[in-house]
Order: structure tokens, then C-alpha cells, then sequence
């Protein structure tokens, strides 16, 4: 996805190898740049680093969790405005809720749909 002629960068927080490969295949087929973090945090590294205009995070990551790692991203003034999709695979309202919380701006669950995921993405981009 093009805005601009600038292409969107996003930040897929992922410690499952596979998960991670195919969505970040999956995405740059569709014009995103990805970059990986494979666990909380170095997303919270990265996030600082790389500049992102969305982060997608797990939540079950080793280290510290989704949840931790979206707190600190939201803590820091030059990470707070990104927008951070909640990735995992409980689906229950608690889950939703918890992620929210924790400074999701939004939710969604694996597997991952990517058309679904696209919407949400393009929702919280266009907002910001």
C-alpha cells in the first residue's frame, strides 16, 4: 500500500518464524514494507528505530508480551501516536478488552485473515 508514492511500513511484532514469513510475504506482495521483531522487545526497539506507520503484535510473545510491549510503545512520546493492531489467537471480548487496554487501537484474531486484517489496517491509517 502506496501513500504517496511512499510506501507504508509496518512493523510485525512475531516470534512464530512461519507466522511472521508468511504474513510479511503476504504483505509485501500487497506494496507494504515489513519489518520483523521477533518478540516484545525488540518491537519496542524497533518501533523507535524504524518509524512505522502501524505496528501489528502478537500478544504471546517470549519476554516480555504484546501487551507489555504495546504499554512501553505507548509510554514513549516519539512511539505513541503509531497505531498497534492487536494479533492473537484468543478471540474471546475479555482478549479484546485486555488488548485495548494495554493501547491497542484495534484487534484482530489468527489465523490471520488478510483482507480482514487489510481493513482494519486501512481504517487506522487513513485515521492518523
Amino acid at each position: 500500500m502506496r501513500r504517496g508514492e511512499i510506501l507504508t511500513r509496518v512493523l510485525l511484532v512475531e516470534d512464530n518464524e512461519m507466522n511472521s514469513d508468511m504474513l510479511s510475504r503476504r504483505m509485501e506482495r500487497k506494496g507494504f514494507q515489513v519489518f520483523i521483531a521477533k518478540d516484545g522487545l525488540e518491537g519496542v526497539s524497533m518501533a523507535g528505530e524504524v518509524n512505522p506507520d502501524i505496528i501489528l503484535m502478537d500478544m504471546s510473545l517470549p519476554g516480555i508480551d504484546g501487551w507489555e510491549a504495546t504499554r512501553r510503545i505507548k509510554a514513549a512520546p516519539e512511539t505513541t501516536s503509531i497505531p498497534v493492531v492487536a494479533l492473537t489467537a484468543h478471540a474471546m471480548a475479555s482478549d479484546r478488552e485486555k488488548a485495548l487496554e494495554a493501547g491497542c487501537d484495534d484487534f484482530d484474531t489468527k489465523p490471520v485473515d488478510l483482507g480482514r486484517l487489510l481493513e482494519i489496517m486501512e481504517k487506522l491509517l487513513s485515521a492518523s
